[in-house]
């Protein structure tokens, strides 16, 4: 006769409450103020589920490391496209990259200065620029990169959202006006990619 085999005392539920529990402490209190046992109580159990989950407090930073580029990749693969490349680019930066910045400010700051640089981190890291990277590539498809590569663009189109993002957090701009910017800026970026990409210089081959 088989016996059936044990259970898993702590699944993935209770590591999703850990997780959303320590993204509140770290919102209302800071980095500094996380710790195993905060979480642990904030959600009802005890520091060795925190332990057996993650394995520390460093784990448990990287595992929300991991949730912050989970989050934004699959935010980014949900958008509906449209015809129009260069619109749902920008929606890509209002919707998916604003929203989540400003719904999860404290996941926003772990993904944009990770406190531990660990292999999991980065893999969510890529696989989320990858969703970037299918997205920027519809318009170079459509002849819309004035000869840019898609990865130039995705950096620069990245580097706008999180300057304007993290601007937009320090209150540097305007709750009222944000949206209205966002869009300014970033239609402004992509329109700017039809225009003819600088040439980098050539290395001179005279000796001196």
């Amino acid at each position: 006769m088989s016996t059936m085999g044990r259970p898993r005392e702590h699944d993935e539920r209770t590591a999703a409450a850990l997780l959303k529990a320590a993204e509140r402490i770290l919102d209302s209190s800071g980095i500094d103020a996380l710790s195993v046992r905060g979480v642990a109580e904030e959600v009802g159990t005890t520091t060795r589920a925190v332990y057996s989950l993650f394995g520390s407090k460093d784990g448990l930073l990287i595992a929300l490391g991991v949730r912050a580029f989970d989050m934004l990749g699959a935010s980014v693969r949900a958008l509906p496209l449209t015809k129009d490349p260069a619109g749902d680019l920008v929606e890509a930066g209002v919707v998916v990259f604003r929203s989540f910045a400003i719904g999860h400010p404290s996941l926003f700051m772990i993904a944009v200065r990770p406190p531990i640089c660990a292999d999991q981190v980065m893999n969510a890291r890529n696989a989320a620029f990858e969703g970037l990277l299918v997205t920027v590539a519809r318009l170079k498809d459509a002849g819309l990169l004035g000869g840019r590569t898609v990865g130039d663009s995705a950096t620069e189109f990245h580097a706008l959202c999180e300057g304007l993002a993290a601007l937009e957090l320090r209150g540097q701009i305007a709750p009222d006006g944000a949206e209205r910017l966002w869009r300014d800026a970033l239609r402004a970026l992509v329109a700017g990619f039809n225009l003819p990409a600088q040439r980098r210089p050539r290395r001179s081959t005279t000796k001196r």
